[in-house]
């Protein structure tokens, strides 16, 4: 087992938190070499049961450690709506399916259609460019579903980064 993928299991599952923080650096060192335009960053959320189980959303620590790093805000924008099954035990057929429909933009509260998004306390991604972040990549199905979701929200653009990606 490799370095980074020692790493990322101990923050996964060992409660390994404080390797968000070198790790979210290395996302951002990476994003600073290779990406532009970026103007807000995310995280892929886990679902609420895994979070409550684990008592943290690892991606999501990546992305705040990534955003300080950038000198860009860090925002929850999107919410798992299901549980679904790790990535990673599915054929590659199957992982598309597996993630359609399971994430929507983050609740604040009841929508009220008479008010704005700003003026409900959602942040307007209109015209905005996202930094999608995670920590495994296996086929893009969980990127590309987070990405529609926020480009169906008015995002001008979706990039993604991760710490690494599965084989």
């Amino acid at each position: 087992m490799g370095t980074v993928r020692r790493a990322l299991h101990q923050l996964k599952y060992a409660n390994e938190q404080r390797l968000a923080q070198p790790l979210g650096a290395a996302i951002a060192q990476r994003w600073r070499a290779v990406g532009l335009g970026t103007e807000i960053v995310c995280h892929v959320p886990v679902h609420r049961d895994r979070e409550r189980q684990r008592g943290y959303d690892q991606a999501e620590l990546l992305a705040r450690a990534a955003a300080v790093d950038l000198g860009l805000p860090h925002l929850s924008l999107l919410q798992r709506t299901r549980a679904t099954r790790a990535q990673f035990e599915l054929g590659r057929g199957d992982r598309a399916a597996n993630v359609h429909d399971a994430f929507a933009l983050a609740a604040v509260g009841p929508p009220r259609p008479s008010l704005s998004a700003a003026r409900q306390g959602r942040p307007s991604l209109e015209n905005r460019w996202i930094l999608l972040v995670d920590d495994v990549v296996t086929t893009g199905a969980t990127l590309a579903a987070c990405a529609a979701v926020l480009i169906e929200a008015g995002a001008v653009g979706v990039s993604a980064i991760t710490v690494a990606r599965e084989r």
